[in-house]
């Protein structure tokens, strides 16, 4: 592996979304990750989970003593550990922060739950859409006057947990390069997710943030907004400075407007600036709109992203194993991309501490797959 984390160790116990992306996170930056799955769900076939590139993987029965000392084993080999269960479960398995910190002082344990390993939720079931609910992030999120809408599950496990978890990782490696010692990070979703709001829980005490879906950045202004073209696409318009508007508006041959800062003009604004995009295609509007300060772009589909010609010209997407997928982010100047083939399986577990006769033993036994 290659990249500013080369030589850094991870074990990831198999998850769902947020522990998987934190463990890429790393992987793509040149950390050594070893996902610990169950063993039935090993195969010789390499992951198809762009969210594995980069990886290895091994099948472990963390429900067995044998397992549970293997595990032991190659965590003292070990820098992090990306844990993914309910408050209380690792502990059970013998394979929690206090168990593997007496086998190694160093050892970073990274703890990925929705709800926090405390409180009165932390116990129950629950998934993005409940993380960002209790944050206040999905309150913020729709048009007006139409209920919330979840963008997805990126806001909670993604940006709010797998992301934020891959942060603590980094901050916790520098605090052991001072100190060597590890720590435990407690990466709850609904702590990042609230966290990413910062800035609208300061505006919604000023009074500069208000209803949903009736502000600046929410489609309640008319000039940050999208809107559809004659064939049935969308154009994103983010025309909010005012040298910006008076781009858009000469591109769009509009004049005599009503004031933009008058909130109640908004919807007339609104109106006349739909019945001009309806009347091209998005691709007509793109080329009106190329080199242009008027901050429009096009809505691309999935499929499209990757061909756009900024896209292009940056690698944005990369294609590994016949499936296209975004590059690593952010770009580190001069360092060269990680590994991104799918995880394969890691027969050879001498180099993290299991050696062959143990190794051999325990897949006989069926607890190693």
């Amino acid at each position: 592996m290659s990249g500013p984390l080369a030589g850094v160790r991870v074990l990831e116990l198999a998850g769902l979304a947020p522990g998987p992306f934190a463990g890429m996170m790393l992987a793509d930056h040149g950390a050594e990750v070893l996902r610990v799955d169950r063993v039935k769900a090993v195969t010789d076939a390499p992951h198809a989970n762009v969210m594995d590139r980069g990886k290895r993987s091994i099948g472990l029965d963390l429900k067995s003593a044998d397992g549970v000392a293997a595990f032991k084993r190659l965590a003292a080999s070990a820098d992090v550990v990306i844990e993914v269960f309910r408050p209380g479960v690792a502990e059970r398995l013998g394979i929690g922060p206090a168990d593997l910190h007496a086998v190694n002082e160093r050892l970073i344990y990274g703890r990925m739950t929705g709800w926090g390993q405390d409180g009165p939720l932390a116990a129950t079931a629950g998934h993005d859409i409940d993380y960002i609910a209790i944050s206040g992030a999905l309150s913020a999120l729709g048009r007006a006057g139409d209920r919330p809408t979840p963008p997805i599950n990126i806001l909670g496990d993604f940006a709010g947990g797998g992301l934020m978890l891959a942060y603590g990782v980094l901050l916790a490696l520098i605090e052991r390069g001072r100190t060597g010692r590890g720590r435990v990070i407690d990466a709850a979703m609904v702590d990042g997710a609230a966290l990413l709001l910062a800035m609208f829980y300061q505006a919604s005490q000023t009074g500069f943030w208000g209803a949903r879906g009736t502000n600046l950045l929410d489609t309640g202004a008319p000039m940050y907004d999208t809107y559809e073209t004659a064939d049935g696409k969308y154009l994103a318009v983010g025309s909010l400075e005012p040298q910006f508007w008076a781009e858009l508006l000469g591109k769009l041959g509009l004049t005599d407007l009503p004031d933009r800062d008058d909130q109640a003009n908004w919807p007339v604004i609104r109106d006349h600036l739909a019945a001009v995009f309806a009347t091209r295609t998005r691709a007509d509007w793109e080329a009106v709109f190329a080199g242009s300060d008027a901050c429009v772009s096009p809505v691309l589909e999935l499929a499209e992203a990757p061909e756009h010609p900024h896209n292009r010209a940056r690698e944005t997407f990369v294609e590994v194993s016949g499936v296209t997928q975004p590059a690593p982010a952010p770009r580190l100047l001069g360092a060269p991309h990680s590994d991104l083939a799918p995880a394969t399986r890691l027969r050879d577990l001498t180099s993290w501490g299991l050696d062959d006769e143990t190794a051999n033993n325990l897949r006989d036994l069926g607890v190693l797959a």
